[in-house]
């Protein structure tokens, strides 16, 4: 169990506030406002099609690397991004569980649950057509944002979040933060890779998600004070 390892923060236990801690609340507090206004910006792009420059000249570069073997493994990862997440969101779930660490549970719940709701509302809002896949057909869903970029940012950004918080060894939490990171990103390069999604798409993705764990970062601290002035 939890208690039973060193290396582990107990099941609900809550740091002591430190400067640290300060500092990234302050920094979580400033992403979340920066992604706010740069998806604005970029959201107006995309509507008035001053996007399509870049769209094409990515996509194309993109595109030179085709072969087989990458076009699998580029096909693996878009599934890391929906369809394998989900299986790994209730391993999480199972995994938290037994730990005992429902704080993380929750947290987990709400960053995926506020992810999908985001990634609906903005399609329907910004209603972009698909662009023509390179392999197979296009999901029939909106294009603009990535639910793959934004879902994945969210899921695996959280948990590397929820781990790293809770592991004291700081060569493993650079190995979860950099793991998590490589994972949002290639998922994000498969989209392109695949022709399902603009390049904007996928940056418009992860601003998305950039905005809602960020949010989420700082709800966490500010419960997480409350929590220990009841407690004094």
């Amino acid at each position: 169990m939890a208690d039973a390892d060193p290396q582990i923060a107990g099941p609900e236990e809550v740091p002591q506030p430190t400067l640290l801690s300060e500092a990234a609340l302050v920094i979580s507090l400033g992403i979340a406002v920066l992604a706010l206004f740069v998806f604005g910006w970029l959201g107006d792009e995309v509507l008035r099609g001053d996007t399509q420059h870049f769209d094409q000249a990515v996509r194309g570069w993109v595109h030179q690397f085709v072969s087989p073997g990458m076009t699998r493994a580029m096909t693996f990862f878009s599934l890391l991004g929906y369809n394998i997440l989900i299986v790994e969101m209730l391993v999480a779930f199972a995994v938290f569980a037994w730990l005992r660490w429902r704080r993380a549970a929750v947290w987990l719940a709400v960053a995926m649950a506020g992810a999908l709701a985001l990634d609906t509302a903005l399609k329907f809002a910004y209603h972009r057509v698909r662009p023509v896949a390179f392999f197979g057909g296009a999901p029939h869903s909106y294009s603009f944002p990535s639910g793959h970029a934004l879902c994945s940012f969210c899921f695996y950004g959280v948990l590397a979040g929820l781990l790293s918080a809770r592991t004291k060894a700081l060569s493993w939490r650079i190995v979860i933060w950099t793991l998590a990171a490589m994972l949002v990103a290639v998922i994000g390069l498969s989209r392109i890779y695949l022709g399902v999604h603009y390049p904007s798409d996928v940056l418009g993705g992860y601003l998305g998600a950039a905005m809602w764990v960020s949010t989420i970062i700082v709800l966490d601290h500010v419960m997480k004070r409350r929590k220990k002035r009841r407690k004094g």
